[in-house]
C-alpha cells in the first residue's frame, strides 16, 4: 500500500527530566508529519497556515487561529495550503504533548487536582476552543515559547484546568476510528485526495491504491458517503480552489489548474453549480467580506 495510507505511530522518549513534550516549530509545509498517533494527548495549536485536517473519522477545514486537543489512538494529520504562509514561505505551529501517566501522577501527587483530572481523562473526542477559552489557551501557550521548563508545568496545570471546566460535546473535530476495514479504507481514500487532488486522478489508481477493483470500488464509495467517488474529488477540489480565490492573486485560469481541473470552462460550470455563484463574483465577494 501507499505510504500515504499508512499510520505512522509517534513515541515521545520517556525523560527523567522532562514530563511532558512543548515544541513550537517555524517550518516549511512539506515538512509537518503526515498522518500519525500517538498513545498521549496532544494540544495543537496553528499560528500560520491554514489547509484540511484529518482527525479520525473526520475531515474538514482549518484555519490559522485553531487550537483542538486530541485524545491518545486517534490518528490524525494537517495538510496545509502551500499558497498560505509568512513571508518565509513557512508555517508556524505549537505543540504540547503529555500523557495519561502524568495526568495520574497530578491526581495523586495533588488530590485537589482530582476531579480536574477526572474530567479531562472521561473526554474521548477530538476537540476545538472557541470565544474566551480559545483567546486564554492562545496567550498561555505563546507565553510558553518564552518560559522555562519549570514555568511552562504552571502554563500547562492553567491549560489543564480549563479543559475540565468546557462543555467537551460542543466542539467536537473528530471521533476514534472503529477499527475497520471499511472506515480504514475511507480514510486512506480522504487522505489520498488531500495529498493528490492537484493532478490527475484516475479510478484504476485509487482503486488499485484501496485494494479493490474498480466496480467494487465505485459501489464501496458510494454505499459509504452517499456519492461517487468523482463527485467528491470534483467539490473537494472547488473547495481548494475557494481558499486560492481568497488567499492568492492567482489568476482563475491559474487557480482551475491548480487545484485538479483541466478544463477551465468545466471549473467554472462545476464552481456555479456546487456554490450557486462563479468564481469571479466568489472572489469579488467574500474578499470584500474579509
Amino acid at each position: 500500500m501507499n505510504k500515504l495510507g499508512s499510520i505512522k505511530f509517534t513515541l515521545r522518549p520517556e525523560k527523567e527530566n522532562i514530563s511532558f513534550f512543548f515544541d513550537h516549530v517555524h517550518i516549511v509545509a512539506e515538512n509537518q508529519l503526515t498522518l500519525h498517533q500517538q498513545d498521549s494527548w496532544e494540544l495543537s495549536y496553528v499560528i500560520t497556515g491554514k489547509g484540511s485536517r484529518m482527525i479520525g473519522d473526520t475531515v474538514e477545514d482549518f484555519d490559522a487561529g485553531e487550537i483542538v486537543l486530541i485524545p491518545p489512538n486517534i490518528p490524525h494529520c494537517w495538510t496545509f495550503d502551500k499558497s498560505v504562509h509568512d513571508e518565509e514561505g513557512k508555517i508556524e505551529n505549537i505543540t504540547i504533548i503529555f500523557s495519561n501517566k502524568l495526568l495520574e501522577g497530578l491526581r495523586i501527587v495533588f488530590p485537589e487536582y482530582a476531579e480536574t483530572v477526572n474530567d479531562i481523562l472521561k473526554n474521548k473526542n477530538a476537540i476545538s476552543f472557541s470565544d474566551k477559552v480559545l483567546e486564554n489557551f492562545k496567550n498561555l501557550m505563546l507565553s510558553m515559547t518564552r518560559q522555562n521548563q519549570l514555568d511552562r508545568i504552571s502554563s500547562l496545570l492553567q491549560i489543564f484546568q480549563t479543559i475540565a471546566s468546557i462543555d467537551k460535546e460542543t466542539n467536537i473535530v473528530g471521533h476514534p476510528i472503529v477499527e475497520d476495514k471499511q472506515t480504514r479504507a475511507l480514510q486512506n481514500i480522504y487522505l489520498y485526495v488531500m495529498n493528490n487532488y492537484h493532478r490527475d486522478i484516475t479510478l484504476k489508481e485509487i482503486s488499485r491504491f484501496i485494494g479493490m477493483e474498480r466496480s467494487s470500488f465505485c459501489v464501496f464509495f458510494k454505499k459509504e458517503t452517499g456519492t461517487s467517488f468523482f463527485s467528491y474529488l470534483r467539490n473537494y477540489r472547488i473547495d481548494s480552489s475557494c481558499e486560492m480565490l481568497l488567499n492568492t492573486s492567482k489568476s482563475i485560469a491559474e487557480i482551475c489548474f491548480a487545484s485538479g481541473f483541466r478544463d477551465i470552462p468545466y471549473y467554472n460550470r462545476s464552481f456555479k453549480k456546487y456554490k450557486q455563484i462563479t468564481p469571479t463574483h466568489f472572489r469579488e465577494q467574500f474578499s470584500k467580506a474579509k
